[in-house]
């Protein structure tokens, strides 16, 4: 069901494995992670997509306004989807 949660993350440096873990949580399962970073989008560590990937998870990284509009697009599709967002 549709939900809305704290995320404790304050900037892209936050994000890692164990951050990312409360998606791997989410029932029903998502397929496709969308991480707004902030103003820009950054660059994540390799190691940290691919243990997403791993779990069946894709991940797509923008900025934050764009991965707003990728997450509505995503969700008016019917995807199963949720989204990171750490605020410009």
């Amino acid at each position: 069901p549709r939900s809305i949660l704290q995320w404790n993350v304050g900037s892209h440096r936050d994000i890692s494995h164990e951050s990312l873990s409360l998606f791997r949580l989410l029932e029903p399962r998502i397929e496709i992670l969308v991480l707004g970073t902030g103003d820009r989008v950054e660059r994540l560590h390799p190691a940290t997509l691919k243990q997403m990937r791993e779990c069946g998870i894709a991940v797509e990284v923008q900025d934050t306004a764009n991965a707003c509009a990728t997450f509505n697009f995503l969700m008016n599709e019917k995807r199963m989807v949720a989204a990171g967002l750490i605020p410009p």
